[in-house]
């Protein structure tokens, strides 16, 4: 009989945390499920022996659940204090670190650390950790009845972090005087583009959108890449006779399933785990403020998570290395929302539903690439830029 495949994951089943004993004020989170591994999912013709991709894992997983457990953590500190909802703060920027490549065998162990607060503002910072060993679960997490069990929590750890990151979080407020100004957005520039065809029939991002890669394994693999739907706009027309830095690539996304809220619960001493989930919420929360916290912020993290993929690959295509890519890896990753926390939120009710990330390419040098990414809500809000620098280094001699 063959196995059926499970279906991606979702937002919650991607970046589900168990909160583990606090150390003063210091808070501690452990995920439960392995990391996607980008190019696990793909298959190849029977002819052809597959090629060797990623050994590490998907590096936007340590991203956004890092910035998820900043999010619970101050939440915690908020409901310690009494915060009302209307004076709750939500995400604003992320800036990460990426020191060791993280392996999908083992749970990353999240250490949080307050850092700076007022009424409106405040940072704390985020450590991942991954154990020396392999997780004591032989089937490492890699499955909805398989999570990482809460003795991973105790396992060995090594000395140096696999991320590291500063988060801030900022009390919403309303656009002064009216005041909100962008570009025209990608809807509009590209708009005989985007409406030959419905988003849906775009072909799906490719699990590793490298060139070779990708007509080796053929263009129409979705995968199973949690979290979000992507397809790829073919942007050949539009990029053929520019230069690097003036092309684009636009991908498009919704999420896979509603977000759901998730209240992490405690590993006591006896190693119980506690993780309750409850259905997207609505009303204001008392606060009369439209939404959500917990949800509005998660939604904020699965923009973040989307945004990670692929885009040091792309940036290897467009500079010739194609067939030739030897090393793509991210090192240092900002995404700033510029929006309040309520208009990342994705609904299914806004304009078509898909999203739009618009990534070009500004600087390549010293054997690194940028990639920058605006995130576009379907109505054409500019909500939020991502801004990565990674290593980009072909076959031959390691330069661009």
């Amino acid at each position: 009989m063959t196995p059926v495949e499970e279906p991606a994951q979702s937002l919650h089943e991607a970046l589900e945390l168990v909160r583990l004993p606090s150390e003063g004020l210091v808070r501690r989170f452990m995920s439960t499920r392995a990391a996607y591994l980008p190019g696990s999912d793909l298959k190849f013709p029977a002819e052809y022996t597959p090629p060797m991709v990623h050994k590490a894992a998907f590096g936007g997983h340590v991203y956004a659940q890092a910035a998820l457990a900043v999010v619970r953590a101050w939440r915690e500190i908020e409901d310690e204090k009494g915060t009302k909802a209307s004076d709750r703060l939500d995400l604003h920027t992320i800036t990460g670190y990426f020191t060791r490549p993280g392996i999908p065998n083992r749970p990353f162990l999240y250490t949080v650390t307050p850092l700076t607060s007022s009424r409106t503002f405040a940072t704390l910072s985020v450590t991942a950790h991954q154990p020396s060993e392999s997780s004591t679960n032989p089937t490492h997490g890699s499955s909805d009845n398989n999570r990482f069990p809460p003795a991973d929590a105790h396992l060995p750890l090594p000395p140096q972090p696999s991320f590291t990151a500063l988060c801030s979080l900022k009390l919403p407020e309303p656009d002064s005087a009216g005041v909100s100004t962008q570009e025209p957005p990608p809807q509009q520039r590209f708009a005989p583009l985007l409406s030959s065809r419905p988003p849906s029939a775009w072909p799906p991002v490719p699990p590793v959108d490298v060139t070779g890669m990708v007509e080796l394994a053929g263009a129409d693999q979705a995968g199973r890449f949690p979290v979000a739907e992507m397809r790829k706009v073919d942007m050949r027309g539009y990029n053929e006779g520019r230069a690097v830095h003036e092309r684009r690539e636009l991908m498009l996304y919704r999420l896979r399933r509603p977000v759901l809220r998730l209240d992490v619960g405690g590993c006591g001493g006896r190693g119980e785990e506690k993780v309750e989930v409850k259905a997207e919420v609505g009303g204001d929360g008392g606060g009369g403020r439209g939404w959500d916290h917990d949800d509005a912020n998660s939604h904020v993290v699965a923009h973040a998570y989307v945004a990670d993929r692929n885009g040091l690959l792309l940036v290897g295509n467009h500079v010739g290395f194609g067939y030739s890519l030897a090393r793509a890896a991210s090192l240092s990753y900002t995404f700033v929302v510029h929006v309040n926390a309520e208009q990342a939120v994705m609904r299914e009710d806004e304009g078509d539903g898909w999203w739009v990330q618009e990534m070009f390419f500004p600087r390549t040098a010293a054997g690194r690439g940028v990639v920058e990414s605006k995130i576009w809500s379907p109505l054409g809000v500019h909500v939020a830029t991502e801004y990565q620098d990674g290593l980009v280094q072909g076959l031959e001699v390691g330069k661009l």
